[in-house]
């Protein structure tokens, strides 16, 4: 009698390690469990859920090339599935989604010059850009210094 994919069969196990559990089935023929087939619930151990001897019903995933896939999980029945309650035991109630509203503008930001004193041509607007990445550089250079134990005027160590 060989084993059909799709059915039930009664088998004992016969071998476990990690990654599985090996299963002696009726025809004389051996599958195995994987690890992630063997339970409903997370696996950590096999040992948990299985000693060698154990009679377990399984059933046949797929049978190639003499290899014998089983899973013990698909002849269970599955969990009820279960509602949060409130104190008065009726199931919550969601609330129905609603979409944020969508951004109509990137922020406080002025596109243009409102200001008549800055300048208004590329050519100012670069050198001003230039001038006040240089004063931020050299404060940072500077506060780096000083956070390594240099002074100011020197150079060398305090």
């Amino acid at each position: 009698m060989s084993v059909e994919v799709g059915k039930i069969v009664e088998g004992k196990v016969s071998g476990i390690s990690k990654f599985g559990a090996f299963v002696d089935l009726p025809d004389g023929s051996t599958g195995m469990v994987h690890i992630s087939e063997v339970s409903r619930t997370y696996v950590n151990e096999i040992k948990d859920f299985l000693t060698i001897g154990d009679k377990v019903n399984v059933k046949v995933l797929s049978s190639e090339n003499g290899k014998i896939a089983l899973s013990i999980k698909q002849t269970q029945p599955e969990p009820e599935k279960k509602f949060k309650k409130d104190y008065d035991n009726k199931p919550k109630k969601r609330k129905p989604y609603k979409p944020a509203p969508p951004v109509t503008s990137p922020g406080n930001y002025e596109w243009q010059n409102s200001r008549p004193d800055n300048p208004s041509s590329f050519e100012d607007m670069m050198s001003m850009f230039k001038k006040t990445s240089e004063d931020k550089m050299s404060d940072l250079k500077r506060a780096s210094g000083e956070s390594r134990g240099y002074s100011r005027r020197g150079g060398s160590k305090k």
